[in-house]
């Protein structure tokens, strides 16, 4: 080919520094060439792996489209339009990627080839025969120093014959390498115009022949199937846009609604609450104890289906039972570091929950649905008109009338004295520091079966079994207006304490003990379930008196005493741990359902946000009650001493005179003594056997002397 420039290989034994100073241009060349050269394979393989990847891709992407009528998405359903749609789709697909695959196969034999052995042959052939050249003239240059350095005056034709023989070598050598260097240099001017033009020659030929294999597949038909998936395509984006711009609407509608609904605790006059619901949903915060005394708060969804309370953590796709709400109760409770919280008490007492609603509304709403559903009126056709019926029944019988303290305190006997200011225990018992109960079971302190009293007896019938009352006093009238009736005073009217309070008697029923405050907490539990499975609702409203001698239960209107408790008989009484509207006592009495002689009856009664007072009252009435038996007893004690010091002394003035008389007979003995004495001297005997005879009295007086010593050895 004209206008190449060649290296001169004639000239390559005389080596001059022209024909050194055109090599350094070939080489120059030759490391520019290199260097393009390189760039241009990684753009070719670039090229090369893209189509290997677009190939697999494509497959993959027809495998996909032919799997899509295998699966099963939640909304898509079976669409088998698009399903014979895809396949389609994955038909002209694996067509096309066919198609990629030959050309990928066409770009390495004609593209990548090519490109690969000039790379890897003849450029690392122009290195090679570098690195050899340099070698060999640095080889003859050290030679000729050598034979140049040969000395004149000395010649040694051994040293001789070896230098010359290195230098002929050595320049054999460097012609050699140095004409097949220039060789080289010349025809890499040749190659390097073919290793550009073959690998572009081979890529336009194979992407040729891809199109031409496209043009064949993309035929007349195919172009139809197309304009009609791009029809369909159309009329479903407008689909789209119109849904789009009616649920922005809507959301524009709903923030306008639901802004005052933000705030946790909406206006009660602008959203009143329903109290007709038997089906509620929402979030609530549930206490989980985590030790004696602490517990956390953990946040669910709530929802109430049939007669179950369900429970769901946010995540979870179905909820799960937290309490069978059948048969229930649930009240509203004070806790010390939350607002609107309720309780709800499973129907055998075993589960009990405490809730946390976000507002006063849905913590009204709550306890009413939960009332209702535990009334079962959700199984009825029309539940909510049965709710509203119960509800307003039940606000009737529960809720005081507004006069309610007036007539009270217009219903007080005059004589009565005011209310001490001393307070106890509200939860005081004898024997409340016993702890020996915390381990019984519910059934140990209230038997299951046992029938529970809704009612006060009347008057008449009051000789009931923990009912007593006292000899002439139990269906007394009393006089209002503090007129004495029959010239004789009540031991109420002469005791310290005289407090009296407004309570409604919820129930009352035997218990099994009587010496821990759970028996009363269970029996409210149980009496306001069965008030609730039972649908009672009116409650007998009274006057409770508070004195050191008894509680009675006095009928507002008549002053007629309904019930008279003795005070000693009271055992045991408290208040509700949280609702401290409720309290209740204890009364052991002789007889009942048990088969020993001594029964208990829980007593169980409302108040109006009075319990804790009502049982500090009943407290100090027992501490009163037990200082006056201490000092009677005291005094009794007191007689009892001085009695027993009298006795005693009479004992000893009884044993002084027969000390006395003792001493007497002794000495009367020692007088006889020595009359005997004087009277045997004249007649001395000697002899043995020889007795003194004493006369009659003589000896009586002796056996008297020995009686009184025997007394005094005894004493």
């Amino acid at each position: 080919m004209p206008g190449i420039d060649k290296l001169p290989i004639e000239e390559t034994l005389e080596d001059s520094p022209q024909t050194r100073s055109l090599l350094g241009v070939f080489e120059e060349d030759a490391t520019a060439i290199s260097n393009y050269m390189n760039q241009l394979y990684q753009a070719m393989h670039r090229i090369y792996d893209a189509q290997n990847e677009l190939s697999a891709a494509t497959h993959l992407t027809s495998k996909l489209l032919k799997e899509y009528e295998k699966q099963r998405f939640p909304l898509g359903g079976d669409d088998e339009v698009m399903s014979s749609t895809l396949q389609q789709f994955s038909k002209v697909i694996d067509e096309l990627s066919s198609c990629h695959a030959v050309l990928s196969t066409q770009l390495a034999d004609a593209m990548m080839f090519p490109i690969t052995q000039f790379k890897e042959r003849d450029l690392k052939e122009i290195l090679t025969l570098k690195e050899v050249f340099q070698i060999a003239s640095n080889d003859h240059d050290a030679a000729i120093n050598r034979y140049s350095r040969l000395s004149k005056k000395r010649e040694n034709d051994k040293v001789k014959y070896e230098v010359t023989e290195d230098v002929y070598t050595s320049r054999k050598k460097q012609h050699q390498t140095m004409m097949h260097y220039f060789c080289a240099l010349n025809t890499l001017q040749y190659k390097k115009k073919i290793a550009l033009l073959e690998p572009l020659l081979g890529y336009m030929q194979a992407q040729i022949s891809f199109f031409k294999m496209g043009s064949e597949n993309l035929n007349d038909q195919l172009e139809e199937f197309l304009t009609n998936i791009g029809t369909s395509v159309q009329n479903v984006r407008r689909e789209m846009d119109s849904d789009v711009e009616t649920m922005q609407q809507t959301i524009e509608d709903l923030e306008v609604a639901s802004d005052p609904l933000y705030v946790p605790d909406p206006d009660p006059t602008k959203f009143p609450v329903n109290r007709n619901l038997t089906r509620k949903a929402g979030y609530l915060n549930a206490r989980n104890k985590t030790g004696l005394v602490s517990s956390t708060w953990d946040r669910q969804f709530y929802f109430t289906q049939g007669g179950n309370l369900m429970s769901q953590a946010r995540g979870d796709v179905a909820g799960g039972l937290a309490m069978d709400i059948d048969n229930c109760s649930v009240m509203a409770v004070d806790c010390e570091d939350r607002r609107y919280c309720f309780q709800i008490t499973s129907f055998d007492g075993k589960k009990s929950s405490i809730l946390q609603a976000e507002s006063k509304k849905d913590h009204e709403e709550w306890i009413c649905t939960i009332n209702n559903i535990s009334k079962q009126i959700y199984l009825s056709e029309n539940p909510e008109e049965i709710a509203a019926r119960v509800n307003q029944s039940a606000l009737e019988a529960v809720t005081p009338s507004p006069s309610f303290q007036q007539r009270h305190e217009s219903l007080r006997p005059a004589g009565q004295s005011r209310p001490l200011t001393a307070r106890t225990s509200s939860s005081g018992s004898i024997g409340s520091e016993s702890t020996n109960l915390a381990a019984l079971s519910l059934d140990s302190l209230v038997a299951p079966d046992t029938p529970i009293q809704f009612d006060i007896i009347s008057p008449v019938c009051e000789d009931q079994p923990g009912q007593a009352k006292a000899s002439g006093q139990g269906g007394r009238r009393t006089n209002p207006f503090g007129e004495s009736g029959g010239g004789t005073k009540s031991e109420t009217e002469d005791s310290i304490l005289h407090q009296l309070f407004i309570v409604r008697f919820l129930g009352s029923m035997e218990v099994k003990s009587d010496d821990n405050p759970d028996v009363v907490y269970e029996t409210m539990r149980q009496i306001l379930a069965a008030r609730a499975i039972h649908n009672i609702f009116r409650m007998t409203e009274s006057h409770l008196l508070v004195s050191c001698d008894c509680l009675k239960l006095i009928d507002p209107q008549t002053q007629v005493t309904r019930l008279m408790f003795p005070l000693p008989s009271v055992v045991l009484y408290a208040t509700h741990q949280e609702n401290k509207r409720l309290f209740g006592f204890v009364l052991r009495t002789s007889g009942g359902r048990s088969e020993s002689n001594l029964s208990s009856v829980c007593y169980i009664f409302e108040s109006n946000n009075e319990g804790e007072k009502i049982c500090d009252s009943v407290g100090l009435a027992k501490q009163i009650a037990l200082h006056a038996e201490l000092l009677y007893s005291s005094g009794l004690q007191d007689r009892r001493a001085s009695e027993k010091q009298k006795e005693i002394e009479r004992v000893k003035e009884k044993q002084q005179k027969e000390l006395s008389k003792q001493k007497q007979i002794e000495k009367d003995l020692e007088e006889q003594s020595r009359l005997i004495a004087a009277s045997s001297r004249p007649n001395q005997a000697s002899s043995e056997g020889q007795f003194v005879v004493l006369s009659s009295s003589q000896s009586e007086e002796s056996d008297l002397g020995e009686e009184g010593k025997k007394r005094e050895s005894e004493a």
